[in-house]
Parts: C-alpha cells; sequence; structure tokens
C-alpha cells in the first residue's frame, strides 16, 4: 500500500476502531509552508475555523456555521499556537499538491475493502485537514462516514465509542444527525467511561467507523496537524438510508403507539428500509421534476 502500513487490525474496518501506522510523514503537500499557501487559496466554504476552546457538548458542526469576524484565516493560522483556534479545510484535493496524495488514500483503502468484502469502490471520498492550538478539544459527535485519520505534528488523546452504543447516541439522535436534522448530541460525564482511548502522535493513524462516536484533546506541547480521509462504502450508505428511513418514519409509525427497530442489527432488515428509502428519494425526485 502507498500511503498505511499493513496492519491486522484492518480485519476490523468499519467495525472497531483501530491504530496503526501511516507512511506519509515529510509528504511535501503536509508542509507548513505548503499548508501556508493552499488553505488561503481554496474557496471560502472549505476553510472553517472558529477562536475560543471548544468543550464537550459544544455543538461541533455548527460551531462552524459562522465565522470569527475578529480576524481571517491567514492571521488564524499565524497565531494559532497561542490563540486558542481551529481550523478545519474540506475537500484540500482540490489543490495540485494534493490531489496525488488522494488518489493514493483512495487506493489504500479500496484495497482494504477488497480485502474485506465490503465492495470495490468508495463513495465520495474526501481529504481533511485539521490544524488545532495546544489544548484545543474537538468535541463529542459522530460522523456520516467511515475516517482514517493521521497525525502528522503534535500529540493528541482520541476517544472513540463502540459504533451502535445506544448508551451513548440513542437511536433517535443517531438518526436525526444522520438526516441532517440536529447535529448537537446529549453529553455527560457518565458516557465518558465508555470510550476506548487512543494515544495519538505523529506517524499513526486511525480508524473511526461510521458513526462511531469520537471526541479528541489535542496536546499541550505542540500546535496539532493532522488529516483523515472521508469516505462512505455501499454498505454504509446502505446504512444512511436505513437511517433516513427510521427519522422520517418515527413520527409516523409514533401515532399508533410503534416505533422502528433501529438500524445496525439486522442486515436484511436494514437492507429492505434502505432499498424503501432509495425507491423513495427516486420517486420524490422525478415528481419534482
Amino acid at each position: 500500500m502507498h500511503c498505511f502500513e499493513d496492519d491486522a487490525g484492518f480485519d476490523q474496518f468499519d467495525r472497531q476502531a483501530f491504530k496503526f501506522r501511516h507512511k506519509l510523514m515529510g509528504h511535501p503537500a503536509l508542509s507548513l509552508d505548503n499548508l501556508a499557501r493552499v488553505i488561503p487559496a481554496l474557496p471560502k466554504k472549505q476553510v472553517m475555523y472558529s477562536m475560543g476552546k471548544l468543550k464537550n457538548g459544544d455543538d461541533f458542526e455548527g460551531t462552524f456555521r459562522g465565522q470569527p469576524k475578529e480576524q481571517g484565516i491567514e492571521q488564524t493560522i499565524e497565531n494559532i499556537r497561542v490563540s486558542d483556534s481551529y481550523v478545519m479545510v474540506s475537500g484540500p484535493e482540490v489543490d495540485p499538491s494534493f490531489a496525488p496524495l488522494h488518489r493514493e488514500l483512495v487506493a489504500d483503502v479500496e484495497t482494504l475493502m477488497r480485502r474485506r468484502g465490503a465492495g470495490a469502490r468508495i463513495v465520495e471520498p474526501q481529504l481533511y485537514l485539521f490544524i488545532a492550538s495546544p489544548g484545543s478539544v474537538t468535541p463529542f459527535h459522530i460522523d456520516r462516514y467511515s475516517t482514517f485519520l493521521m497525525q502528522f505534528r503534535g500529540s493528541k488523546e482520541v476517544s472513540v465509542f463502540e459504533q451502535w452504543d445506544e448508551r451513548v447516541v440513542s437511536q433517535v439522535h443517531r438518526e436525526a444527525y444522520v438526516a441532517y436534522a440536529n447535529t448537537r448530541l446529549p453529553w455527560s460525564q457518565e458516557t465518558d467511561r465508555l470510550a476506548t482511548r487512543f494515544e495519538f502522535s505523529p506517524g499513526e493513524a486511525l480508524h473511526i467507523p461510521f458513526v462511531a462516536g469520537h471526541h479528541v484533546r489535542n496536546g499541550n506541547d505542540d500546535v496539532s496537524i493532522s488529516m483523515s480521509i472521508i469516505f462512505n462504502t455501499p454498505q454504509s450508505m446502505g446504512w444512511r438510508r436505513a437511517l433516513a428511513f427510521n427519522h422520517s418514519a418515527r413520527p409516523v409509525l409514533g401515532r399508533v403507539g410503534l416505533k422502528p427497530a433501529p438500524v445496525g442489527t439486522q442486515a436484511w432488515r436494514d437492507g429492505a428500509k434502505s432499498r424503501l428509502w432509495g425507491a423513495a428519494q427516486s420517486a420524490r425526485r422525478a415528481i419534482h421534476k
């Protein structure tokens, strides 16, 4: 593989979180000089940043809907060591310096998928860059995709929870999050004891499965620079459609005292919901045309 060291943990792909090593330390696209050139030149909608420390319980996605007015992205990057700032960049592969890296990461992930019999092609793969001040926190959240996260500078502790654990994220909240109906998840210190914690340093990578809850605390020693490739598989796209089906069906069934069965427990049932939701969406698009 081009970017990942081979590891036995890959057998747990999209089922369990696991740590391994990547081969991208020193890659020219991730040099500070290149990042300082690429990030300000990207379309503004791809560069999200916040001022002030975040904490678990904050709405992670909602935080980036409004940009700080005090300073621009150039000043944020320049002062990030002392400014309690968090920069998140989506889709840097539109820049020629990142395009080959994106292709190589896609090839590695698809190799792992084929090994596991999870399909041959990933869906909508995209890179994300994260640059954060020492001691900053990425609040607890779930993702609508699977992730491989790679560390390049600084250290962090990543806390990851079981993929379908309803003690961490209830069915109702998971369905609403995936359907973009609500992006703030309930959080408590009691929940935190259910996490598996990974100490994370440069050269290491971590797999976070689809909708597995997680939060991150960066070390106090240095600015943290990390990058992830996010993607869906045919299976996770089926889960997404099944979760959207449940979110839509829940209020209807609730009127007669019923509730939809949870996603992630029966493959045949998830598949049926996915197909129904896909057919409904196709019919809706045809009507609008």
